[in-house]
């Protein structure tokens, strides 16, 4: 029998019986689209860490204070100063760059709009090494820093968030602590790293922060760009020899500060959002194999119900192979079907949920075909059973079948 001619009886079958097949396939298009909307969501989850890990800029470290312990309550212990910073610059061979930070939630006003957001107090190499572009204007320079002038570089959302733009600002006075400080720059929005947002901060120079904002003479973390030809260990080697020397920290007692890879965090979390991922996947893939179930239970009704049909096809000249191969090409259509509709409905989902619950959701090609894969295979190896059972019938006996 022409192949053709087996796919048209196959298909001729499924169309007689429609909503039988509707039926049959619906655990199929649960399975498929179950599948292809947690990938989607998985996927998602990790190129939005891959972007956070790109934002990120180079290796930096983070160099903080560490904690004291008093009455089982943990105590922040500030140590580090701008003289620690001076000395990782001129102390070390595996670091590029050193930005002092320091910061606060305060008030900044502006006209008649009042916001609460993050005063950081930095250096002027702090946007070149966590990436940041400017906008509009400029930032503040060393001179400004060790004069300690009251002048302000704002980010990206905080001209919206004071009613006006980034052109508008410039020039103008803001208030922080009912202190004046004029406006020199506006930041390009960076997007937020994954532990906070900074596209609402307010940058202002270290001295300034230190001495007329906070009057804490104490920075609260030290960022290190790391040397490109360097590594993280040797510049963590680096760093921490550097301040101990600088602490008067004795061979044997413990560091009084921290040193946090923010990347190894990123990377960390990306591995568990990828065996999250499978873990996700192989539990909607159960449904598909129940799915393949069903497709071989109605198989099996069906060869049932077309047992005289299969002996008279027999009588006729039909060999095993032509049967089998009727029945497998069912059973495997069904699937295909299943499958692509699923891959629709997984793919609507997938939208929905960026949409309205604005979750990071990517339909990739590869969980697509890997989907609409294992649906064909579903197909094939839940249909050899009852095809084979078909294709085996006694031409008498089936002839006798009412």
């Amino acid at each position: 029998m022409l192949i053709s001619e087996t796919f048209r009886i196959a298909l001729s079958s499924i169309r007689s019986n429609l909503f039988r097949a509707t039926l049959t396939m619906l655990g199929i298009i649960i399975g498929v689209g179950a599948v292809i909307t947690m990938v989607a969501l998985g996927t998602g989850a990790q190129r939005a860490i891959d972007e956070q890990m790109a934002a990120l800029g180079g290796d930096i470290l983070a160099v903080e204070s560490s904690f004291w312990f008093s009455h089982g309550v943990a105590r922040d212990q500030q140590t580090l100063t701008t003289d620690d910073a001076a000395a990782l610059t001129i102390g070390t061979t595996h670091i590029d760059e050193v930005v002092p930070e320091i910061n606060g939630r305060f008030q900044v006003k502006y006209g008649n709009r009042n916001i609460n957001t993050t005063v950081l107090g930095t250096t002027p190499n702090y946007p070149g090494v966590h990436g940041f572009e400017m906008a509009a204007g400029r930032m503040f320079t060393l001179a400004d820093d060790s004069a300690r002038k009251r002048v302000a570089v704002l980010a990206a959302e905080v001209p919206g968030m004071l009613d006006t733009d980034a052109t508008g600002i410039i020039g103008r006075n803001v208030s922080i602590r009912s202190i004046p400080f004029e406006v020199i720059g506006v930041l390009e929005a960076k997007g937020s790293t994954g532990w906070r947002n900074p596209d609402d901060d307010v940058w202002i120079p270290l001295s300034t922060a230190q001495f007329r904002v906070t009057g804490n003479e104490f920075v609260e973390r030290i960022s290190v760009l790391v040397d490109q030809s360097s590594s993280i260990e040797l510049a963590m080697l680096d760093i921490e020899r550097v301040l101990r020397r600088e602490h008067g920290i004795l061979p044997g007692k413990d560091n009084d500060f921290a040193m946090i890879n923010r990347k190894q965090f990123a990377e960390s979390r990306q591995e568990a959002t990828q065996v999250f991922t499978f873990l996700l996947a192989g539990i909607a893939g159960v449904s598909l194999v129940v799915g393949g179930i069903g497709i071989m239970n109605i198989m099996l009704v069906t060869v049932t119900e077309r047992t005289r049909e299969i002996g008279i096809r027999k009588a006729l000249g039909a060999t095993r192979g032509n049967i089998l191969l009727q029945f497998l090409v069912e059973s495997t259509t069904l699937c295909l079907l299943g499958g692509a509709l699923g891959l629709l409905v997984g793919a609507t989902a997938a939208t929905l949920l960026n949409r309205l619950a604005g979750w990071q959701t990517v339909v990739t090609i590869d969980s697509a075909v890997m989907a609409f894969g294992f649906s064909a295979v579903v197909g094939i190896v839940f249909g050899i059973w009852p095809a084979r059972r078909a294709s085996q019938l006694d031409p008498i006996d089936a002839l006798r079948h009412e």
